[in-house]
């Protein structure tokens, strides 16, 4: 038996045995593999809001000699929008799926955008207004997205649901509900990141390769089933959750950060 087929026989492998696996599939065979990556909480440790996240120093670099190593096969499948993705590792750039998957820059550069609308843009003023007086609910602007986040809240969630459900209503049947940790979302409906991961795995540098998905959200399971549905590798950083899809866990995004530092020179 194949060292890849014994891992994906086991249903919850260990964070070392994911380890193992990852550091012997994109060290043996790096032109057989493709990598995507979620951002905060995967490759960044999660803050208490959105713009306080820290890249650290030595990332962005090792990120791009990984992609280099893979021949570009290395894209990041975020809830980002795609510009705010972009500027969190600049000066490189990746492939990229920001909104879940409804917006994407292609490795060839070419770029598909979520249509906002007027309506959109005046639902999220008033998601604005309606929570001024909510402290610790930080409402974000992702452009044709919006999310509620309610880490510094958590006994507001009870309050945003409804709040949500209802601009949700106005919004139309091009948007849907997104729950994630301490935030729920509105974002297009068209696409999800397993969506997002199947374009990219249809376009070279990814095309004829096996998948590798990390994620540490319930927004990742999507990205995770798709994987394994086309035979890939999917990990879940964090511990180990009989909910998850994944195959397999790492158990923090520093050790995440330590696989990648240890696959490049």
């Amino acid at each position: 038996m194949s060292h890849r087929k014994q891992f994906l026989r086991a249903s919850k492998p260990d964070a070392a045995s994911a380890e193992d696996f990852v550091l012997a599939a994109l060290t043996t065979d790096l032109q057989g593999w493709a990598l995507f990556l979620d951002i905060d909480g995967t490759l960044l440790d999660l803050a208490a809001t959105p713009d306080a996240v820290v890249v650290p120093p030595s990332l962005p670099a090792n990120l791009d000699a990984l992609s280099k190593k893979l021949g570009g096969a290395l894209a990041l499948v975020t809830g980002r929008d795609l510009g705010y993705a972009e500027q969190l590792f600049s000066p490189f750039l990746f492939p990229i799926a920001g909104l879940h998957g409804a917006e994407r820059r292609d490795a060839d550069g070419r770029v598909h955008k979520a249509a906002d609308t007027s309506e959109f843009e005046q639902l999220k003023a008033d998601l604005v207004a309606d929570t001024a007086n909510w402290p610790g609910v930080l409402i974000e602007d992702k452009g044709a997205a919006v999310a509620a986040h309610y880490r510094l809240a958590p006994d507001k969630k009870l309050q945003l649901e409804p709040l949500i459900e209802r601009a949700l209503i106005r919004a139309g049947p091009n948007w849907t509900i997104q729950h994630g940790k301490m935030v729920i979302e509105i974002r297009p409906a068209r696409a999800d990141k397993g969506d997002a991961v199947e374009a990219f795995l249809a376009q070279p540098p990814f095309a004829g390769r096996r998948a590798i998905a990390v994620g540490d959200d319930v927004t990742d399971e999507a990205m995770f089933r798709t994987v394994n549905r086309l035979g890939g590798y999917s990990i879940r950083v964090g511990p180990p959750s009989p909910a998850s899809e994944a195959v397999g866990t790492v158990p923090s995004a520093e050790a995440l950060r330590g696989i990648i530092a240890a696959l490049v020179p």
